[in-house]
């Protein structure tokens, strides 16, 4: 009767969650809880729900014209360095410029560290790293 319970509280919730979260992100964390609250009751449908919203947020990689466009165009003649290691799904510092892909407001790119990246404009989390 329990596990029913936060099966059905971790539905309920994630129906009200607002735009503000991405929809894979949501989708994932109501069935990480889900999972979580069959396996592991209470504190596994609170670890599940986490995890399956992390494992969610992760955007869809880009279109091959985006990765086209991104790996044609030009390094620019200063270069920007990161120090930390620039990881699919983590932002990258607020300080660094992202240029908007024309064709898809989607998505956008910089060059760090003699790398295109290509990242979620929005949030300026990294999407793909062309090597």
């Amino acid at each position: 009767m329990y596990k029913i319970l936060v099966v059905s509280s971790a539905l309920a919730l994630s129906s009200l969650a607002t735009n503000a979260l991405a929809d894979g992100a949501v989708t994932g964390a109501a069935g990480g809880a889900i999972t979580g609250a069959i396996v592991g009751g209470p504190v596994g449908a609170a670890i599940g729900g986490v995890a399956g919203g992390v494992a969610g947020a992760v955007v869809d990689p880009p279109p091959r014209e985006v990765v086209t466009y991104v790996e044609q165009q030009p390094a620019p003649t200063a270069s920007v360095v990161v120090e930390e290691p620039i990881v699919v799904g983590k932002p990258l510092p607020a300080d660094v410029v992202v240029t908007p892909v024309p064709d898809n407001p989607k998505y956008a790119y910089t060059v760090i560290n003699n790398q295109h990246v290509i990242v979620e404009p929005r949030t300026h989390r990294v999407v793909q790293v062309i090597e």
